[in-house]
Protein backbone atom coordinates (compact mmCIF):
# COMPACT_ATOMS: atom_id res chain seq x y z
CA UNK A 1 0.00 0.00 0.00
CA UNK A 2 1.09 3.29 -0.56
CA UNK A 3 1.78 5.74 1.69
CA UNK A 4 -1.38 7.69 0.15
CA UNK A 5 -3.74 5.13 0.68
CA UNK A 6 -2.72 4.42 4.13
CA UNK A 7 -4.36 7.20 5.84
CA UNK A 8 -7.90 8.20 6.04
CA UNK A 9 -6.99 11.66 8.28
CA UNK A 10 -4.10 13.70 8.77
CA UNK A 11 -3.49 15.70 12.05
CA UNK A 12 -1.10 18.39 12.78
CA UNK A 13 1.12 20.23 15.49
CA UNK A 14 1.07 24.02 14.99
CA UNK A 15 4.06 26.11 16.14
CA UNK A 16 7.07 25.39 14.11
CA UNK A 17 4.45 23.28 11.83
CA UNK A 18 1.16 24.95 10.48
CA UNK A 19 2.76 28.76 11.65
CA UNK A 20 6.01 29.99 12.77
CA UNK A 21 7.84 33.03 14.93
CA UNK A 22 7.28 36.20 13.10
CA UNK A 23 10.53 37.56 12.52
CA UNK A 24 9.52 40.60 11.76
CA UNK A 25 7.44 41.17 14.65
CA UNK A 26 10.36 39.91 16.91
CA UNK A 27 12.99 42.04 15.13
CA UNK A 28 10.81 44.91 16.54
CA UNK A 29 9.67 43.52 19.71
CA UNK A 30 13.54 43.03 20.77
CA UNK A 31 15.24 46.19 18.80
CA UNK A 32 14.71 48.30 22.80
CA UNK A 33 16.27 45.76 24.34
CA UNK A 34 19.35 46.23 22.47
CA UNK A 35 18.94 43.57 19.30
CA UNK A 36 20.36 44.59 16.16
CA UNK A 37 19.91 41.92 13.53
CA UNK A 38 17.33 41.99 10.62
CA UNK A 39 14.93 39.56 9.24
CA UNK A 40 16.61 37.21 7.69
CA UNK A 41 19.24 37.05 10.47
CA UNK A 42 16.43 36.46 13.02
CA UNK A 43 15.12 33.56 10.72
CA UNK A 44 18.77 31.78 11.09
CA UNK A 45 18.95 32.75 14.79
CA UNK A 46 15.58 30.98 15.48
CA UNK A 47 16.67 28.04 13.89
CA UNK A 48 19.86 27.85 15.78
CA UNK A 49 18.55 28.16 18.79
CA UNK A 50 15.70 25.05 17.74
CA UNK A 51 18.73 22.98 17.40
CA UNK A 52 20.12 23.43 20.75
CA UNK A 53 16.63 22.85 21.63
CA UNK A 54 15.95 19.55 19.73
CA UNK A 55 19.68 18.40 21.51
CA UNK A 56 17.94 19.27 24.82
CA UNK A 57 15.22 16.85 23.90
CA UNK A 58 17.61 14.62 22.96
CA UNK A 59 19.80 14.56 26.34
CA UNK A 60 16.44 13.38 28.43
CA UNK A 61 13.84 16.54 28.51
CA UNK A 62 10.51 15.84 27.21
CA UNK A 63 9.86 19.06 25.32
CA UNK A 64 6.89 20.38 28.03
CA UNK A 65 9.69 21.73 30.83
CA UNK A 66 10.21 25.21 30.97
CA UNK A 67 13.39 25.38 31.50
CA UNK A 68 14.23 23.89 27.79
CA UNK A 69 12.09 26.80 26.69
CA UNK A 70 13.80 29.30 28.54
CA UNK A 71 16.99 28.04 27.36
CA UNK A 72 15.74 28.29 23.80
CA UNK A 73 14.54 31.95 24.09
CA UNK A 74 17.34 33.19 25.54
CA UNK A 75 19.62 31.27 22.65
CA UNK A 76 17.52 33.31 19.95
CA UNK A 77 17.74 36.46 21.68
CA UNK A 78 21.81 35.85 22.04
CA UNK A 79 22.05 35.62 18.28
CA UNK A 80 19.80 38.27 17.54
CA UNK A 81 22.18 40.70 19.11
CA UNK A 82 20.50 41.35 22.33
CA UNK A 83 23.83 42.26 24.85
CA UNK A 84 23.94 39.00 27.70
CA UNK A 85 22.81 41.96 30.42
CA UNK A 86 19.57 42.50 29.04
CA UNK A 87 18.13 39.27 28.11
CA UNK A 88 16.03 39.28 30.73
CA UNK A 89 14.35 42.46 29.56
CA UNK A 90 13.97 40.54 26.01
CA UNK A 91 12.02 37.95 27.82
CA UNK A 92 9.87 40.41 29.62
CA UNK A 93 9.12 42.41 26.35
CA UNK A 94 8.40 38.82 24.40
CA UNK A 95 5.98 37.64 27.24
CA UNK A 96 4.59 41.16 26.96
CA UNK A 97 4.40 41.03 22.97
CA UNK A 98 2.52 37.45 22.70
CA UNK A 99 0.51 37.85 25.66
CA UNK A 100 -1.15 40.97 23.67
CA UNK A 101 -1.04 39.28 19.99
CA UNK A 102 -0.16 35.79 19.03
CA UNK A 103 4.00 35.49 17.78
CA UNK A 104 3.63 32.54 15.98
CA UNK A 105 1.68 34.21 12.71
CA UNK A 106 4.21 33.50 10.01
CA UNK A 107 3.20 30.49 7.60
CA UNK A 108 5.26 29.19 4.92
CA UNK A 109 4.61 29.55 1.78
CA UNK A 110 2.74 26.48 0.40
CA UNK A 111 1.53 25.22 3.52
CA UNK A 112 -1.97 26.53 2.47
CA UNK A 113 -1.49 24.69 -0.88
CA UNK A 114 -0.40 21.77 0.80
CA UNK A 115 -3.56 21.36 2.98
CA UNK A 116 -5.40 22.42 -0.06
CA UNK A 117 -4.04 19.22 -2.11
CA UNK A 118 -4.77 17.20 1.11
CA UNK A 119 -8.62 17.78 1.14
CA UNK A 120 -8.83 17.85 -2.50
CA UNK A 121 -6.97 14.10 -2.24
CA UNK A 122 -10.23 13.09 0.75
CA UNK A 123 -8.05 13.36 3.58
CA UNK A 124 -9.88 14.72 6.78
CA UNK A 125 -7.47 17.42 8.29
CA UNK A 126 -7.62 18.15 12.42
CA UNK A 127 -4.97 19.92 15.05
CA UNK A 128 -3.59 18.91 17.79
CA UNK A 129 -1.75 21.54 19.71
CA UNK A 130 0.13 22.36 22.96
CA UNK A 131 -1.32 25.80 23.12
CA UNK A 132 -2.59 28.16 25.85
CA UNK A 133 -6.31 28.25 25.02
CA UNK A 134 -6.00 30.69 21.32
CA UNK A 135 -4.31 28.47 19.34
CA UNK A 136 -8.13 28.20 17.10
CA UNK A 137 -8.21 31.94 17.06
CA UNK A 138 -4.70 32.03 15.40
CA UNK A 139 -5.42 29.51 12.90
CA UNK A 140 -8.09 31.96 11.86
CA UNK A 141 -6.02 35.04 11.84
CA UNK A 142 -4.12 33.85 9.69
CA UNK A 143 -6.57 32.09 7.27
CA UNK A 144 -5.90 28.07 7.92
CA UNK A 145 -8.49 27.49 10.31
CA UNK A 146 -11.56 26.45 7.92
CA UNK A 147 -9.40 23.81 6.46
CA UNK A 148 -9.26 21.74 9.85
CA UNK A 149 -12.61 19.74 10.80
CA UNK A 150 -11.97 21.06 14.36
CA UNK A 151 -8.52 21.55 16.88
CA UNK A 152 -7.35 20.52 19.87
CA UNK A 153 -6.20 22.53 22.16
CA UNK A 154 -4.22 21.25 25.10
CA UNK A 155 -5.47 24.19 27.43
CA UNK A 156 -9.03 23.20 26.93
CA UNK A 157 -8.76 19.73 27.11
CA UNK A 158 -6.62 19.61 30.44
CA UNK A 159 -3.92 17.20 28.80
CA UNK A 160 -0.86 17.62 26.27
CA UNK A 161 1.43 16.20 24.18
CA UNK A 162 3.11 13.58 24.15
CA UNK A 163 0.32 12.07 26.92
CA UNK A 164 -1.65 9.80 24.83
CA UNK A 165 -5.03 10.86 25.55
CA UNK A 166 -4.77 13.92 23.56
CA UNK A 167 -4.29 11.77 20.66
CA UNK A 168 -6.80 9.92 21.98
CA UNK A 169 -9.56 12.44 22.08
CA UNK A 170 -9.21 13.85 18.46
CA UNK A 171 -9.11 10.15 17.56
CA UNK A 172 -12.31 9.41 19.01
CA UNK A 173 -13.76 12.80 17.53
CA UNK A 174 -12.76 11.85 14.21
CA UNK A 175 -14.47 8.16 14.82
CA UNK A 176 -11.59 6.35 13.02
CA UNK A 177 -9.13 4.16 13.93
CA UNK A 178 -5.66 5.21 15.50
CA UNK A 179 -4.12 3.01 12.60
CA UNK A 180 -5.60 5.21 9.87
CA UNK A 181 -4.45 8.48 11.25
CA UNK A 182 -1.10 10.27 10.14
CA UNK A 183 0.36 12.81 12.70
CA UNK A 184 2.43 15.97 11.36
CA UNK A 185 4.88 17.44 13.98
CA UNK A 186 8.44 18.97 14.63
CA UNK A 187 9.51 17.49 17.73
CA UNK A 188 10.70 13.75 18.47
CA UNK A 189 9.70 13.49 22.76
CA UNK A 190 6.29 15.15 21.97
CA UNK A 191 5.27 14.52 18.14
CA UNK A 192 6.03 11.67 17.17
CA UNK A 193 6.97 9.45 20.37
CA UNK A 194 3.22 10.49 21.57
CA UNK A 195 1.22 10.00 18.30
CA UNK A 196 3.26 6.26 17.98
CA UNK A 197 2.30 5.38 20.91
CA UNK A 198 -1.64 6.33 20.28
CA UNK A 199 -1.51 4.23 17.55
CA UNK A 200 -0.56 6.82 15.09
CA UNK A 201 2.17 7.43 12.49
CA UNK A 202 3.86 10.69 12.46
CA UNK A 203 6.16 12.42 10.50
CA UNK A 204 7.87 15.33 11.30
CA UNK A 205 8.89 18.74 9.75
CA UNK A 206 12.86 18.68 9.85
CA UNK A 207 13.87 21.68 8.24
CA UNK A 208 17.48 21.18 10.08
CA UNK A 209 17.89 17.30 9.41
CA UNK A 210 17.72 16.10 12.59
CA UNK A 211 15.91 13.39 12.97
CA UNK A 212 16.17 11.36 9.58
CA UNK A 213 17.65 8.41 10.97
CA UNK A 214 14.88 7.98 13.55
CA UNK A 215 11.69 9.32 12.19
CA UNK A 216 9.86 9.72 9.12
CA UNK A 217 10.90 13.18 8.09
CA UNK A 218 10.21 16.41 5.59
CA UNK A 219 12.07 19.50 5.37
CA UNK A 220 8.94 22.01 5.15
CA UNK A 221 4.73 21.29 5.17
CA UNK A 222 4.85 21.72 1.53
CA UNK A 223 6.37 18.63 0.84
CA UNK A 224 3.45 16.33 2.61
CA UNK A 225 1.86 15.82 -0.70
CA UNK A 226 4.46 14.33 -2.41
CA UNK A 227 5.56 12.30 0.76
CA UNK A 228 1.88 10.61 0.24
CA UNK A 229 2.44 10.17 -3.13
CA UNK A 230 -0.14 12.72 -3.98
CA UNK A 231 0.62 12.70 -7.93
CA UNK A 232 1.44 16.75 -9.02
CA UNK A 233 -1.79 18.38 -10.05
CA UNK A 234 -4.22 16.13 -8.35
Amino acid sequence: MTEAGRYSAILFDAGNTLVHLDARRLRDVLRPAGASTEVEEIRRSELEARRLLHEALGAGHVGTEPEVWHGYFMELFRRAGVPEDRLSEAGRLLERAHAESHLWTWVEEGTAWALDCLREAGYRLAVISNADGRVEGLLQEVGLAARFEFVVDSEVVGFEKPDRRIFDYAVTRLGVPADACLYVGDLLTVDYRGATRAGMACVLVDPLGLHASRAPTISTLAALPQFLGIPAGS
